[in-house]
């Protein structure tokens, strides 16, 4: 996709990894022109995130590539712990709950990173959107109605806002003057590639640890829909990975049962520093961070990629909202006040887990994640029991908090996931034949359903990325209003 000469469109959003076209996708369907721009001249080529956490998956279905994620993907194979070449025994990582009605996706789902930005971008093409590659940004100004954005090929854009998704490393950060807080989570560097092993199963994720405990690590898991591993080999500190063919497979041979030719290919290698950082703020006036962008984990419980998403498709609707339906700019503050807190929870947890001092557990599953203490979820439902600190397993639901699955239609045949699906407000009435107003159909879909447990009874209105916005007994007791403030009132 070539640029040339003065462009406009509705959101520029700087890199083509999973936040930027999660974010394109849900753009898109809202309607909002958006145009992904990246320096690569193509995808990026690794493995890295390798891991979809359930709510991720929720967010997949929701943005209609859960099929080709899970035809794509496969399970996470049970560790295998070896010693001088010998298995020692399974090791399992985290439990395996089944699913259930309220969470029909409860276990992390493996898939390369690269597989999932292919899907994502097929996806963007399906909906009308595409990225131009091999184009940066080269300078970016804004002003009170847009952004004006320099751009390598020489065009330039303007745009009503931009989001930075280029990665930890991020230009547009640095250049919007955003710092970044942190640590180092682990001095020692750690070799990752995409490697081919013939001679190696693939029913497992073979694990070799150090011959004494504390020195480094060598892991080799078998990537699902693929016919490569991904390698993991933490180094002393203060050593630089060889990542060639050679110094690949020489590590191989020396950490394990196998042998250097065993190793018959790389296809992708990387140098990386296990380290958490997280942006002082996700906004510099039009311009919003996302990802890694804003935030940078360790690889431990796979919580990065999956945190990144989440970012995109909270900020995906309220851009839209703006941008479509007349809501107040004001509504764009509330994605640093959700995300921020969440990241940074997110960011504790993975270092927590590097470190030996938590399990890959409910947490990691992201099912947990809610904006309870954020100003968009509002209750007006009077003696309410005191709040359990733990959203998942609480036993009300509350605003703020996700929205569960559950059987719907006529015959169950379908899920409240289904009337979920798609860009609208879903609003519930649940055991109550209490008066609703008259909505705009093509904003807020109204469901009436009998009395479901997980939900009580009541009106419940669900936010388009999933979550309880507004909860109330009556529609008169602030519904009107707090759709208003959400660009999603307007009647027939």
């Amino acid at each position: 996709m070539a640029l040339n000469n003065v462009k406009e469109t509705g959101v520029l959003i700087v890199g083509a990894g999973p936040t930027g076209l999660a974010l394109a996708c849900d753009l898109a369907r809202r309607g909002v022109r958006a145009l992904v721009v990246e320096r690569a001249t193509a995808l990026f080529p690794g493995s890295r995130g390798k891991g979809l956490q359930p709510r991720t998956l929720e967010v997949f279905d929701d943005l209609g590539i859960i099929d080709a994620v899970l035809s794509a993907g496969g399970p996470i194979p049970v560790g295998m712990v070896w010693r001088n070449g010998e298995r020692q025994g399974e090791h399992r990582m985290f439990d395996t709950p089944e699913p259930t009605e309220t969470a029909p996706y409860t276990t992390p789902w493996m898939l390369p990173q690269w597989r999932t930005q292919e899907i994502l971008l097929a996806r963007l093409r399906e909906l009308g959107g595409d990225v131009a590659f091999g184009t940066e940004v080269t300078g970016l100004t804004q002003d009170a109605d847009g952004v004006t954005a320099e751009l390598s090929t020489g065009a330039t854009l303007r745009a009503a806002y931009a989001v930075a998704a280029d990665g930890g490393r991020s230009t547009l950060r640095r250049e919007l003057g955003i710092s970044m807080s942190g640590e180092t989570v682990d001095p020692h560097p750690v070799l990752v590639a995409d490697v081919r092993i013939p001679a190696l199963d693939r029913d497992h994720w073979h694990m070799f640890p150090a011959a004494e405990d504390g020195g480094p690590y060598t892991a080799i898991c078998p990537l699902a829909g693929t016919q490569h591993f991904q390698l993991t080999a933490q180094l002393p500190a203060g050593t630089t990975p060889d990542l060639s063919l050679p110094g690949v497979r020489d590590l191989v041979a020396a950490r394990t049962h196998l042998a250097a030719d065993d190793v018959t290919e790389v296809r992708w290698s990387s140098d990386f520093r296990p380290r958490a950082a997280l942006a002082d703020r996700f906004r510099e006036g039009r311009v919003f961070l996302a990802g890694d962008a804003a935030h940078v984990h360790s690889p431990a419980g796979g919580q990065g990629l999956n945190t990144s998403v989440q970012d995109a498709y909270n900020l995906g609707w309220k851009l839209g909202a703006v941008l479509r339906h007349g809501a107040p700019e004001a509504l764009l503050d509330t994605y640093e006040e959700e995300r921020l807190p969440n990241a940074a929870q997110m960011l504790g947890l993975s270092t927590r887990i590097h470190r030996g001092e938590a399990r890959r557990g409910a947490a990691t599953r992201q099912l947990g994640i809610g904006y309870r203490d954020g100003s968009l979820a509002v209750d007006s439902r009077a003696d309410l029991p005191e709040a359990e600190p733990e959203p998942e397993s609480s036993q009300v639901l509350r605003a703020g908090d996700r929205a569960p699955d559950g059987p719907y239609g006529p015959s169950g045949e379908g899920t409240l996931f289904d009337a979920f699906r798609g860009p609208h407000w879903t609003l519930l009435a649940v055991g109550t034949d209490t008066e609703l107003p008259l909505l705009d159909d093509e904003l807020v879909h109204t469901h009436a359903l009998p009395a479901y447990e997980p939900y009580g009874k009541g009106l419940f209105l669900v936010r388009p990325d999933g979550y309880v916005g507004w909860a109330g007994t009556d529609a008169r007791d602030g519904l009107t209003p707090y759709l208003a403030r959400c660009g999603a009132l307007r009647t027939p």
